[in-house]
């Protein structure tokens, strides 16, 4: 299987006076991909389930490689490594042409909205994403 890839232009707003990309909109650009791969399975408001359960971002581990710059032309990559009752843990890389510039592994939890406690995520998006994990 396949990544899902979301195409990401670089504007003036993600960059510093340097026109070098802030370091913490790479996280965002990683936000917009899991958020669109959710939505390519049918989740149109991926951060809220039924009203009472949210996903959540859980852990961050992004190591940043080469800097992307004004008006680059980026690629995002989202695959899903592993899932568990309570979580997801994806792989993105975010690249220019071949060049990865950017990778994270980014665990997302779902929580119940009123305990923010761990909260089983929904069995029908449980098995929706575990047909998208990547085996080696």
């Amino acid at each position: 299987m396949t990544a899902f890839s979301l195409p990401i232009r670089v504007y003036i707003e993600d960059t510093d006076a340097g026109g070098i990309v802030y370091y913490v909109n790479y996280l965002k650009f990683m936000e917009r991909s899991r958020t669109e791969f959710l939505r390519s399975l049918g989740y149109d408001k991926p951060a809220i389930l039924d009203g009472r359960l949210l996903l959540v971002v859980h852990t961050a581990q992004v190591t940043y490689r080469r800097p992307a710059r004004l008006d680059d032309q980026l690629e995002v990559t989202t695959d899903v490594v592993k899932i568990a009752r309570t979580y997801v843990e994806f792989q993105q890389n975010i690249l220019r042409g071949n060049e990865l510039l950017c990778e994270g592994l980014i665990r997302i939890a779902c929580v119940s909205s009123e305990t923010m406690k761990p909260n089983p995520i929904p069995a029908t998006m449980f098995e929706c994403i575990k047909s998208h994990i990547i085996t080696n």
